[in-house]
């Protein structure tokens, strides 16, 4: 059976460098799954991978799409699944990497059938986001689904009005009974590969990350992109506390700082969700290829 070997962890755990080292000894093309690194726009606040990375190793949907189109999760499957064909009938095995676990997911193992959008719920929902801000919502989804709430992205309003949207449709049904049912087979086996560090290492690795991104210019990209700062792509760490810079609301420093503890946040909820799957392998960043590859093996 041809295989995925899914390479997956935190922000700053090293997931790159291993993908092509495993691209490498595999003789095999590596497939991204982080759901920012997609827009071409968007390249140092992102950790797009380097020049020398990408010509190491055969890469696709790297900076493929831009921030003014329209791309979903949906989409990413339906794309993974045409390029994955394509490519198992030159390789037994594909490298899939990324930290962002709903689109991981979606590739190993399909999309659940959720609720459709439904217009007149989401605008009843913006505009409540317009008139009482995102506290308002955030209390909608804590008292739908006290769980979820926990684990949620609560400081994005578009997934908080997707959240409950789909909860306000489900019949009572919380999210766990609904990622819990529907999921697709696949005619390929999903190895999954995962890096992890004590909390204290990954913090002042996430730290060193932003102090390089700001000497690389993540300021200068950030104005670049200043005007386009309401478009979903762009609510992003990294760019969104820049943009509250350059909207005269906070001071550089400030901006820098929140950035660090928002990236530390978002490494805690990636962690969150990848310790639901207990048929990730485990290895620390220290790792030794050569133990991995036995794995896979």
């Amino acid at each position: 059976m041809n295989r995925i070997i899914a390479i997956v962890g935190p922000t700053a755990s090293g997931k790159t460098a291993l993908s092509v080292q495993l691209a490498q000894m595999l003789r095999t093309e590596i497939i991204s799954a982080d759901s920012r690194q997609f827009y071409k726009e968007m390249s140092i606040g992102t950790a797009v991978p380097s020049v020398e990375e990408l010509t190491s190793a055969s890469h696709h949907f790297i900076q493929h799409k831009s921030i003014f189109e329209n791309y979903n999760v949906g989409d990413f499957e339906q794309d993974f699944l045409s390029l994955s064909n394509k490519l198992f009938k030159k390789h037994d095995s594909i490298i899939l990497v990324g930290g962002s676990g709903l689109y991981i997911d979606a590739a190993c193992k399909g999309l659940h059938k959720l609720p459709e959008r439904n217009d007149e719920i989401r605008n009843k929902l913006q505009l409540d986001l317009t008139q009482n801000g995102i506290e308002s919502l955030q209390k909608q989804l804590a008292a739908l689904d006290p769980k979820y709430y926990q684990k949620a992205d609560i400081q994005n309003p578009h997934r908080l009005i997707r959240a409950i949207e789909i909860l306000q449709q489900s019949e009572g049904k919380k999210m766990a009974e609904l990622y819990g049912q529907n999921t697709t087979k696949r005619d390929f086996e999903c190895i999954y590969i995962g890096l992890i560090t004590d909390r204290k290492a990954l913090y002042k690795r996430i730290e060193d990350r932003v102090d390089l991104m700001m000497q690389a210019g993540l300021l200068e990209e950030a104005k670049q992109l200043f005007p386009h700062k309401d478009f979903n792509a762009l609510n992003t760490v990294g760019y969104k506390e820049l943009f509250q810079y350059l909207d005269g609301n906070w001071d550089l420093n400030f901006a820098i700082s929140e950035i660090k503890k928002n990236t530390r946040r978002f490494a805690k909820r990636q962690l969150t969700w990848f310790r639901k799957n207990k048929t990730i392998h485990w290895f620390d960043i220290d790792y030794d290829v050569a133990e991995i590859i036995k794995l896979i093996s």
